[in-house]
């Protein structure tokens, strides 16, 4: 079955590969689009995640172009790293605003027409940062561990309406935040992953396209980690 699929952060890394992939499986997909250019075949909305405002319009435009969002993947995110001494003020709020409120703004505005539809499909894109922490990214991993915080209160509010809310926490995954690393950070990253390796935006998309399938209906609340298996326990 065909459905309305909103894709935040979908012009590139993760979001691009899980919006490419839902198009693939027949879904009416959009991106949202922010400072990169949009990509080719899918429907693109420039919006400012972090602007309630902003993010609604772009629901709007999406609900005329495809039909109300039944499926709704979180992906936009930023960086900033620093050690927390030296952060600057900026860093940290420009981060909690786009990866934490910008899930938050997107969500609260696909609600109403899933609550009215009876069914929806919501998944944030976390990370293994925000179960373990990561030095130097006080503000990332803060902004990632609380979308599990939102997911699941999400699926407590709304889950008697079908509508599920799931968290997904890669690990190092084959992006242009990866390539940003060093050597030795990525090495060290690597080793302490059981799997030896870093992943891939497919390996990610996968885990998304089950998660909003009609047979993971009953999975709600759920933090899935791919990541080769870094943060096993948490």
């Amino acid at each position: 079955m065909s459905r309305s699929v909103l894709v935040t952060g979908g012009n590139r890394g993760i979001g691009l590969t899980v919006a490419q992939s839902l198009a693939a499986a027949g879904h009416k997909v959009a991106v949202t689009q922010h400072s990169s250019e949009a990509p080719d075949g899918l429907l693109a909305v420039k919006c400012d995640v972090s602007d309630p405002a902003d993010t609604r319009a772009a629901v709007a435009t999406v609900t005329e172009e495809h039909g109300p969002v039944e499926i709704l993947v979180c992906c936009a995110g930023i960086t900033r790293d620093g050690l927390m001494v030296r952060m600057a003020d900026e860093d940290w709020y420009d981060v909690i605003a786009t990866n934490l409120t910008g899930s938050w703004t997107p969500v609260r505005a696909v609600l109403p027409s899933m609550l009215r539809g009876r069914w929806g499909r919501i998944v944030l894109m976390s990370s293994s940062s925000g179960l373990l922490g990561s030095a130097g990214q006080a503000n990332y991993a803060a902004a990632k561990a609380g979308l599990v915080g939102l997911a699941r209160s999400v699926a407590r509010e709304y889950g008697s309406r079908d509508i599920t809310a799931n968290v997904v926490a890669p690990g190092l995954i084959e992006t242009d935040m990866a390539t940003a690393l060093t050597d030795d950070q990525r090495a060290a990253i690597v080793d302490a992953t059981p799997a030896r390796r870093i992943g891939t935006t497919a390996e990610v998309a996968a885990a998304v396209n089950f998660l909003v399938s009609d047979e993971a209906g009953y999975v709600n609340g759920a933090v899935l980690p791919v990541d080769g298996g870094l943060g096993m326990g948490h």
